[in-house]
């Protein structure tokens, strides 16, 4: 039996190391293989939505997409953009590159991505949640940005669907404020999907900053606050925007957008390849 525990990957491009048991059918921690295909992953990102605190247009979060795709194609895997409602995308003006901000000015894999007509006609025209077939995927990954606190929160045809692919053993993927869905997803048995499990999500101490940033509150309520008070679950923060992923299972969780990458490169080690 494939030993599955336990780890965080923070402040290292290093990928952490657990002990494998790793039989003649390539059955590695307890997740079939087929080594005749890539693997394949579900990415899905927030649909358009208009903040009801700041009134600002929102949507997901560029490094929160781009980094965990170029970790996935780096490593030769397929992925497939979707969103719940499907469609063209919009992301958050402080995540992008070129905002007169600056917030952002550093991301230059978004950048690049941004001006590639070949990646930037991914988000034009993505397919909605409904058309996944899960048995096609290794795993899904949902990106964060400031929509999901919104258009996740309380969507329960997504929440099914991540339920879905963690009980039919696949790896399950969630990312900053994407993390919203697992205050809320419940599996079969009517237990959260967090029931029993260690994950992180945006902290407290970062929406603090970005509230103090901005010169007023932001989001609608705060993940972090919500999670303490679930029973039966662990939630955990690492150093404030600095890389933190947590991985306990098949559910691994990174805590804001510079967490993206590690959250990925968990999601391929859960893979085995």
């Amino acid at each position: 039996m494939a030993l599955i525990g336990k780890y965080i990957a923070k402040d290292s491009m290093r990928e952490p190391t657990l002990p494998y048991h790793v039989t003649n059918n390539f059955d590695v921690m307890s997740v079939r293989l087929n080594i005749a295909r890539p693997r394949k992953i579900a990415l899905i990102a927030a649909n358009p939505s208009v903040s009801q605190i700041t009134g600002w247009p929102i949507g997901f979060w560029w490094a929160e997409l781009t980094h965990p795709y170029w970790e996935f194609t780096e490593r030769g895997y397929e992925v497939d953009i979707f969103s719940p409602d499907g469609g063209a995308l919009q992301a958050d003006g402080y995540s992008d590159p070129e905002d007169a901000s600056a917030y952002s000015a550093h991301d230059l894999i978004s950048l690049g991505f941004k001006k590639s007509p070949q990646h930037a006609a991914l988000l034009e025209n993505t397919k909605p949640i409904s058309a996944v077939d899960v048995d096609s995927y290794d795993a899904v990954f949902l990106s964060g940005g400031q929509s999901p606190m919104y258009t996740f929160i309380d969507n329960a045809p997504l929440h099914r669907l991540v339920v879905e692919f963690y009980e039919k053993e696949k790896v399950v993927g969630v990312v900053c404020h994407a993390t919203c869905i697992l205050l809320k997803a419940k599996t079969s048995d009517g237990k959260l999907l967090v029931d029993g499990k260690t994950w992180t999500g945006f902290a407290d101490g970062e929406e603090d900053f970005a509230d103090g940033f901005v010169g007023k509150r932001i989001q609608p309520f705060r993940i972090g606050e919500a999670a303490k008070k679930l029973p039966d679950t662990n939630f955990i923060t690492g150093g404030m925007f600095k890389a933190f992923a947590v991985r306990d299972g098949r559910l691994i969780t990174g805590q804001q957008q510079y967490s993206g990458a590690a959250a990925a490169r968990l999601v391929i080690e859960a893979l085995g390849v």
